[in-house]
């Protein structure tokens, strides 16, 4: 299981790495790998500005739907254009190719309650 140490997590298995005032959003290898093989990711909430933990879009499996979870408030600026024509880059590659968002966070403070990739580790462990 990938876990980079340089991340930030949630509970709902979203990553998010912090470069200046914005960051990169996707979801995590454990998530993916719970997934299964995605066939379809919905992120239609470009040029919004949502709140921590509002659904920013879907991602759909062979077996599954779920929603995406924004890690702290921003502005969703771009959509990874990748993913409608390879949602599989999630599979292969969750936390480069196939990143999901990105966004202009709104408030930092929110960056305190996210897990580190050691609390992380733990919390899909237990």
């Amino acid at each position: 299981m990938n876990v980079p140490a340089n991340l930030k997590y949630t509970k709902d298995h979203e990553w998010i790495k912090v470069e200046g005032g914005e960051a990169v959003i996707g979801v995590t290898d454990f998530a993916q790998g719970q997934l299964g093989d995605i066939v379809f990711i919905e992120i239609e909430t470009e040029g919004e500005t949502l709140d921590r933990e509002e659904v920013f879009g879907t991602i759909e499996a062979v077996k599954t739907v779920s929603d995406l979870f924004m890690p702290v408030a921003g502005e969703v600026l771009t959509v990874n254009p990748k993913l409608a024509d390879q949602p599989d880059a999630v599979n292969k590659d969750p936390y480069g190719d196939g990143w999901m968002i990105r966004v202009k966070i709104t408030d930092e403070s929110q960056l305190n309650d996210l897990l580190s990739a050691e609390q992380y580790t733990e919390l899909i462990n237990a």
